[in-house]
């Protein structure tokens, strides 16, 4: 009989028979609900699953619940594990600056920035980000690892120094990134096609939109566009733009 209940059955329906309720599928929304309880939340610290994810406030966390702690000696140790529900301490939090699609740094709450020695001990004691200073988060698998300027992974020693010394990513090198920073509903691209390309090319763009073609000319300012490189650092690109579209008085905005 098991062959048969791999068999769909259906049933004759005639005109005008009544099909009967559907019945909702409750197993769905149980399933959906125990997705969430399994996110990996502690201490409202969640793992991040991305190189995206990474930014502001993070904590290294290696085995055992225990995160990186940073000495005021400009090193690193395994700080004591910590409960299921309890995030990290100050002194393990770390704050993340990305450098690059691939990069990553990070500035420990001394104001220094996390690096490696020719040994491979971590350090914090560099004020400026270098070649050492820069650090690759490796995803694979649900897994994730911390590559290092030497091409070695992080992990800890028996003495509980933080060392980046094996070329390969074994049990002891896997770690998790946590930050307690809001998530935001990832879009797939928000950047303006306007906003694509270098300074120049943008205000281009800018000026075709709002261009009012009295005469069928492009009015582009000449001027140094130095300061829209700046601007554009400091928030400030898309006023550094209007400002200079209103000097050629041909934008319908700038009147």
């Amino acid at each position: 009989m098991s062959e048969y209940s791999h068999v769909k059955s259906t049933k004759l329906v005639l005109k005008g028979q009544n099909k009967g309720k559907k019945k909702k599928h409750k197993d769905k929304k149980r399933k959906s609900g125990n997705d969430e309880d399994k996110q990996d939340i502690v201490g409202g610290w969640w793992c991040v699953s991305s190189f995206g994810d990474i930014a502001g406030t993070v904590a290294i966390e290696m085995q055992n619940n225990s995160y990186i702690h940073a000495l005021d000696t400009g090193l690193f140790t395994l700080g004591a594990p910590h409960g299921d529900d309890e995030g990290p301490d100050p002194p393990e939090q770390l704050t993340a600056i990305k450098l690059s699609d691939t990069r990553i740094a990070f500035k420990s709450g001394y104001g220094k920035y996390l690096g490696i020695n020719s040994d491979g001990l971590v350090m914090g004691r560099s004020d400026a980000i270098g070649s050492r200073e820069q650090w690759e988060p490796v995803f694979q698998d649900g897994k994730m690892a911390l590559l290092g300027a030497n091409s070695c992974f992080i992990s800890y020693s028996d003495d509980g120094d933080i060392v980046a010394n094996s070329k390969t990513a074994g049990d002891a090198e896997m770690l998790k990134i946590r930050t307690n920073t809001e998530r935001e509903v990832k879009h797939k691209d928000e950047l303006a096609d306007e906003d694509r390309g270098n300074v120049k090319s943008c205000e281009v763009n800018y000026v075709k939109k709002f261009q009012s073609f009295q005469d069928r000319r492009l009015r582009v300012n000449e001027d140094d566009a130095s300061t829209l490189k700046k601007a554009r650092v400091d928030g400030k690109f898309h006023e550094a733009l209007l400002d200079r579209r209103s000097k050629m008085k041909a934008d319908r905005y700038c009147k």
